[in-house]
């Protein structure tokens, strides 16, 4: 039947649809990959350092005019740091909470500031990147419960302490992971508040793996292997039923009657987590969400941490600015 409730755009997917910009660039990551010492031969601090030195398929880390910032937790007396990037002409509108990547166990809040400024300019923005606790030292729920209560301080209080309202919330990877669960949380302790739009960039959104996971047989940063680690250490000795809660896996948590808010699944093609992003958008529609999906032909997993010098890379970021300002209002 040509009238699919369904439609997907297979062209996206076809080798023959892959730039030859991100055919060589994807080259030089898989020979990066290969060759480099995996997270947990080295143990997470180490790499840590060396994802922030450059000494990893990611590019070092660039700090721009950010400014750090803390935000209460649960835990009387632990604060979450936080770190703030505003236009350069010190003018914005909205607030987007923006949570990091690096499978819950890499990365921080200080490891973004190109992309966080690219937001803050574009959409005349007030940017805030969340630092939460990573494994193997917190194990889940610590990492996703800090977003959560984040995400609940920004909508009780950042009106009052920056003169504009939280209307968004983005991350890429495990952010993106975050960031379904951190709205979840908010449709739920906040019933009434209306964000305006979630940008879930190559999240995963159920741990147990979906199919193109065992299928994915490329070395482009993210491999099942690499999965596994992850997985393991932030949900150590848990039962598949356990990992599937959707306190957890998010595409499996209940969606109707919610107000779901706009959202946009940025996904590459060349990605372990392909699946997770065609799932967890079809059943936002299904739920009556209005769920948008970018695919990027031969892009690979965490690609919007590239250096604008990939064209991908920066028509990715055009998509996720254009739909921060049409939703702003």
């Amino acid at each position: 039947m040509e009238n699919s409730d369904i439609k997907v755009d297979a062209s996206k997917f076809r080798p023959e649809s892959v730039p030859k910009s991100i055919s060589a660039f994807n080259v030089g990551i898989r020979e990066q990959t290969r060759k480099n010492p995996k997270w947990w031969e080295v143990g997470a601090a180490k790499y840590r350092q060396m994802r922030l030195n450059g000494e990893t398929p990611f590019p070092k880390a660039v700090v721009l005019d950010g400014s750090p910032f803390e935000i209460p937790s649960r835990d009387s007396g632990r604060k979450l740091p936080c770190r703030i990037m505003k236009p350069d002409n010190g003018q914005y509108r909205t607030v987007i909470m923006h949570i990091h990547g690096g499978g819950w166990v890499l990365m921080s809040e200080e490891a973004y500031d190109p992309l966080l400024k690219f937001y803050a300019n574009g959409a005349a923005a007030l940017v805030i990147s969340v630092g939460y606790r990573l494994a193997p030292e917190h194990p889940f729920p610590a990492g996703p419960d800090d977003c959560r209560d984040a995400a609940e301080w920004l909508v009780d209080n950042a009106e009052k302490e920056f003169g504009a309202p939280l209307q968004f919330v983005t991350g890429d990877s495990a952010g993106g992971h975050l960031t379904m669960l951190s709205y979840l949380h908010l449709a739920r302790c906040r019933p009434n508040f209306r964000l305006k739009g979630l940008v879930p960039a190559y999240g995963v959104f159920d741990l147990t793996k979906l199919p193109q996971t065992f299928n994915f047989d490329d070395e482009l940063i993210l491999t099942e292997e690499t999965m596994d680690h992850y997985i393991e250490v932030v949900c150590p000795g848990w039962s598949t039923a356990q990992i599937k809660d959707p306190a957890t896996s998010p595409l499996y948590a209940k969606l109707e009657g919610l107000a779901l808010p706009p959202t946009l699944f940025v996904c590459g093609t060349a990605d372990v987590l392909v699946d997770d992003t065609a799932f967890m958008a079809v059943k936002w529609q299904m739920a009556g969400g209005e769920g948008m999906v970018k695919y990027y032909p031969g892009a690979p997993h965490g690609f919007l941490s590239f250096p604008d010098t990939i064209p991908v890379a920066k028509e990715a970021k055009r998509d996720i600015l254009a739909f921060f300002n049409a939703k702003a209002g």
